[in-house]
């Protein structure tokens, strides 16, 4: 039988909504939409740039409790309102992605919270073991 288990960080949007912050299906892993707000603090800072990197903590987080790292990323979806603030989170997310290559999407469109400036989904393969 094909393991399938959420992982969970804690936020409270989880519990509120019914979702996971990712979801291991086998050698898959589909991390959920993830925002630059720091869950221990429960803040989100007002530039693209720093949420971007929260984004990235966050899901780096979830995959490593999910038992792979970025390296297994083959898929990444960034949801922006503002098709301009992607420009300056291109460092960012090349000093993650630049090696691994995965096949990427960049839409516009709303998100839940205004404060809210990017949203970062990805899709991992875990590494087989043995």
């Amino acid at each position: 039988m094909t393991e399938r288990r959420a992982v969970l960080s804690g936020s409270a949007f989880e519990e509120r909504i019914g979702y996971a912050r990712a979801v291991v299906d086998g050698d898959r892993v589909h991390v959920s939409g993830t925002t630059g707000y720091d869950y221990t603090a429960m803040t989100i800072a007002d530039g693209v740039v720093e949420q971007a990197e929260q984004c990235l903590r966050n899901i780096g987080a979830a995959l490593e409790e999910a038992g792979c790292t970025f390296a297994d990323v083959v898929r990444v979806r960034y949801l922006l309102p503002v098709r301009e603030d992607f420009e300056p989170c291109w460092p960012v997310l090349r000093r993650v992605f630049g090696d691994v290559r995965p096949a990427a999407t960049m839409m516009v469109c709303g998100l839940a919270d205004p404060a809210m400036r990017i949203e970062i989904e990805v899709d991992a393969r875990r590494p087989s073991v043995g």
